[in-house]
């Protein structure tokens, strides 16, 4: 086999399920002073999209599935020291650290929506703490974005590679890799 041979590592579905949380959680962003319904509307829909991830996470292609990308503690720590040391090899999915950071979106856009559905309710309407977490969260939520993204471009430039044009393709070259 050739060594750039073009690979379909990341499936349509998983494309359309990353690139929806996106748009849904920037229009959350954007309409987080909203006092219309707006915000709620993308809140729910993030909320769909990652009930529908963590599906395919379980049912999607080989990468996609969290089987696949989610290592454990042992062997991420070890990726990390390689990264640190300018030795960490290449994933044709997700590396350890960008396993573990799929989860802790997921996670963290999942407590979103449910404190933000919990706002709405009765029980709390009107108390003060429940909107602190909600900001809470969606500013935990901006900062694993960041660290995210950091992490594309990192990994982007250390393996040079363009991780961005794959997450739209779905397409890595095969050359050498881990996993």
């Amino acid at each position: 086999m050739s060594k750039n041979k073009p690979l379909a590592i990341w499936d349509l579905p998983l494309r359309l399920l990353h690139w929806s949380l996106v748009l849904c959680v920037a229009a959350a962003w954007l309409t987080r002073s909203d006092t219309g319904p707006q915000h709620q509307y993308w809140g729910y829909g993030a909320a769909a999209v990652v009930a529908c991830r963590f599906l395919w996470g379980y049912a999607g292609n080989y990468y996609a599935r969290f089987s696949q990308f989610v290592r454990n503690a042992s062997d991420t720590l070890h990726y990390l020291r390689l990264v640190l040391r300018g030795a960490a090899p290449r994933y044709l999915g997700h590396n350890p650290l960008g396993g573990w950071m799929v989860l802790a979106l997921l996670l963290c856009v999942t407590l979103l929506g449910i404190s933000g559905w919990a706002l709405n309710t009765d029980l709390l309407w009107g108390y003060a703490w429940p909107v602190r977490v909600h900001q809470a969260l969606g500013w935990t939520l901006l900062g694993l974005i960041a660290l995210h993204l950091g992490g594309v471009l990192f990994t982007s430039w250390q393996h040079r590679e363009n991780l961005l044009a794959a997450m739209l393709s779905g397409r890595k070259d095969e050359g050498d890799h881990s996993a």
